[in-house]
């Protein structure tokens, strides 16, 4: 009775009850691909087997209250195929579940990659293990009815938004929707986030131009349309590669907004000093007593594609720096650490990099 008067009481007095403080951490990954050499190297019998892939970070990835990865490849059925037209196993979005992402960003330029029919196969599949996606959609009802894609951790509101620049040529089947990056239809989402009473907006881009270490012009524009119609996390991919990341302040100086440009590839068999790894971020994101929502503790941590070395092994994510540590002559894995590192030093504002705690530090071969 006593805590029912504590609630009513602002009501009583002309008040709106405060909201109590919370937090929710977020933990995102860049490029989840699936070239037909990972393909070969997880056939296991009759199926497929990715649990080793993810094993060295999955507590990391897990330990988030939420996480997101890109999957930029479709499910799109047999014959299971690499670049240029990819098709995935199911059990590799299912093995990324297991690992501990929540959210999977399907508007990228591959999920066309099987036609329609492919990209609304991926959309099944998720629905089926309970995963949540965002950026494509099975017809117009379904986007207007799903995008943004509003969710509540810990008692935070999210809105969640996904786009790409295009889909290399091929064109969604009607009622398929693809969300394009278009200013426009971006603007209007939000607007429709902040009605739906988001306290946190999330926009996740698949933006810029392949291999390229810093953004280029458009990125950088369309990173500032977003901060100031009141998007507070930017997370880019698409580049293969990683790109500069910025928090960005108010005019008195409180955290306002962090743009990741490019996360590079989560996991991949790109072969190039710069795409063998990429960066995971998280964030901290706390409801104050204010009922205003900051930005806490941005950090991002190196990670890197451990190709197999023998019979039977599989494609691996491993934090970079324990795997330099341990073995620093894995292809190209000094050259990306040092000219990763070089990028941050001279282009990072406000973030910092953490290194990821090793499951058994004594059994890492």
């Amino acid at each position: 009775m006593w805590g029912l008067f504590l609630f009513l009481a602002p009501l009583l007095l002309g008040q709106a009850p405060a909201v109590p403080p919370a937090e929710v951490s977020l933990l995102f990954a860049g490029d989840a691909m699936q070239h037909k050499a990972q393909i070969d190297a997880a056939r296991a019998g009759d199926g497929y087997d990715y649990s080793a892939c993810f094993e060295a970070i999955a507590h990391e990835v897990a330990g988030a209250d939420y996480a997101i990865v890109n999957l930029e490849v479709p499910t799109g059925g047999v014959p299971y195929m690499g670049y240029p037209c990819f098709s995935a196993p199911d059990e590799f979005p299912i093995a990324l579940q297991k690992a501990g992402f929540d959210l999977f960003l399907t508007a990228n330029n591959h999920c066309l990659d099987r036609y329609t029919r492919g990209a609304r196969r991926t959309l099944h599949l998720l629905d089926s293990i309970g995963a949540g996606h965002v950026g494509t959609y099975v017809s117009t009802e379904s986007s207007e009815r799903s995008h943004p894609l509003m969710v509540q951790v810990n008692g935070i509101r999210i809105a969640f938004l996904n786009y790409t620049y295009g889909t290399n040529g091929f064109s969604p089947t009607l009622p398929f929707v693809v969300n394009y990056i278009d200013s426009t239809k971006i603007k209007k989402d939000i607007h429709r986030a902040k009605a739906l009473n988001a306290e946190l907006i999330v926009a996740c881009l698949h933006w810029g131009d392949e291999y390229q270490l810093l953004p280029n012009k458009r990125q950088k524009e369309l990173a500032d349309l977003l901060v100031n119609e009141g998007v507070q996390l930017v997370i880019g991919t698409h580049p293969h590669v990683i790109q500069p990341m910025e928090l960005r302040y108010d005019p008195q100086g409180n955290p306002r907004a962090l743009v990741v440009y490019s996360l590079g590839n989560f996991i991949s068999n790109m072969k190039t000093r710069d795409t063998v790894g990429g960066a995971m971020v998280k964030v901290t994101a706390r409801r104050d007593k204010q009922n205003r929502i900051v930005l806490q503790s941005p950090q991002y941590t190196l990670v890197y594609t451990r190709r197999p070395t023998g019979k039977g092994e599989n494609f691996k994510v491993v934090p970079a720096e324990q795997e330099w540590q341990n073995h620093p002559y894995r292809p190209h894995l000094k050259g990306f650490l040092q000219k990763a590192r070089e990028i941050f030093s001279q282009y990072n504002k406000g973030i910092t990099e953490y290194q990821i705690e090793p499951v058994n530090p004594t059994s890492n071969k």
